[in-house]
């Protein structure tokens, strides 16, 4: 029964990380256009150098979703968390890095801990793959 019961969220865990994955890549290709032709002449190189940054993180980590997504009929409840870890990841060091750069705005302990969470998420996948292989 427990078995079953974990089952159950699944689908709907599974349909939310694609589409948060999908959202976070759209938006990771408009802060890229943005980027490239909105921002050269209004930020100096560190701030643009740091949404280049966080455009990157936020590309790759929307793949994780993706990928997370697909992986999760197979990893179950592990790959939920690892899910919910990437979410909560790039929201928190995305946005803090985006913050910094394009507004001035500083928030310091954020992106590290969203950085955290985000090797989090990563950890989590891999042990969803060691525990389902078992």
């Amino acid at each position: 029964m427990a078995k079953q019961a974990s089952r159950l969220y699944v689908p709907a865990m599974q349909v939310t990380c694609i589409v948060a994955g999908s959202i976070a890549g759209l938006t990771a290709v408009a802060m890229a256009a943005l980027g490239a032709h909105g921002l050269p002449d209004r930020l100096d190189a560190s701030s643009l150098q740091m949404v280049r940054n966080a455009v990157e993180m936020q590309g790759w980590h929307a793949l994780a979703l993706l990928a997370t997504g697909l992986w999760m009929p197979r990893g179950g409840w592990l790959a939920g968390l690892a899910g919910v870890a990437f979410v909560l990841g790039l929201l928190a060091f995305c946005g803090a890095v985006y913050s910094l750069a394009l507004a001035g705005v500083r928030l310091p302990a954020v992106a590290p801990a969203g950085g955290m969470l985000l090797m989090l998420g990563w950890a989590l996948l891999g042990a969803s793959a060691i525990f389902a292989g078992s």
